[in-house]
């Protein structure tokens, strides 16, 4: 389908107005569209899965900036440690060692930003808000050894209900940016907050997001794949 140039230079602008960075979400699309994003500036890219993001790093230029913001398994970790920009869906502390180690043998400080549950439907993850307030501390008091050492969190991610309902979408994200408020410290300070895709993005910058996830209207639709 190619992608909508005129759509991603009119988003692309309103965000750069606003500080919001615009990730690309391009999974299932293939090089060609990439690289007519990429030729009109954009380096932020986001990927679901593991496979096709190790693929496309191979391909493609190497200033091109990789997110990974799909459900994420320890044991597929080590793939893209390498050369990942920010992993957004970080929802376990198991998760978060396993991205130290691997960091560590890379040499890098991976930046990662947690997940966290705010929408009303089993199929997503992410920490409850618990478990977040329990582990930032952990994270802000360990930072200096090898425990963490090699990650740097800088803030949170999180996914509104699939709705129609705007207003169960703007509870949802406000819900987060009062967790990201609450969370900030003297010592520890959360820059990154992660909310609003395609359908609802606006109300997502609206509550106070700064970096959103956009896939189909830049890319257009994706294709169903048949078995």
């Amino acid at each position: 389908m190619g992608i909508n140039i005129e759509q991603y230079k009119e988003i692309s602008l309103l965000l750069k107005q606003q500080k919001v960075t615009l990730v690309a979400v391009s999974k299932t699309k293939p090089v060609e569209d990439i690289l007519a994003l990429y030729n009109l500036g954009q380096r932020d890219f986001g990927e679901n899965y593991v496979q096709e993001l190790v693929e496309k790093y191979k391909l493609l230029p190497k200033d091109i900036r990789w997110h990974f913001i799909g459900h994420l398994q320890s044991n597929k970790v080590k793939q893209i440690a390498p050369f990942v920009s920010l992993i957004h869906s970080v929802d376990s502390e198991k998760l978060l060692k396993e991205i130290n180690k691997e960091a560590k043998k890379n040499n890098r400080i991976i930046d990662c930003l947690l997940q966290v549950y705010i929408a009303k439907e089993e199929s997503k993850f992410g920490l409850n808000d618990e478990e977040l307030e329990e582990l930032i501390p952990e994270i802000a008091a360990t930072n200096s050894t090898n425990l963490f050492k090699n990650i740097s969190i800088k803030g949170l991610m999180g996914m509104a209900s699939f709705s129609d309902d705007k207003e169960v979408v703007r509870k949802e994200f406000r819900h987060l940016k009062c967790l990201f408020d609450k969370l900030q410290t003297t010592n520890y300070k959360l820059q990154t907050i992660s909310m609003g895709m395609s359908a609802d993005y606006e109300i997502a910058i609206e509550e106070g997001s700064n970096m959103v996830r956009i896939g189909s209207l830049l890319f257009g639709k994706r294709e169903t794949v048949k078995p």
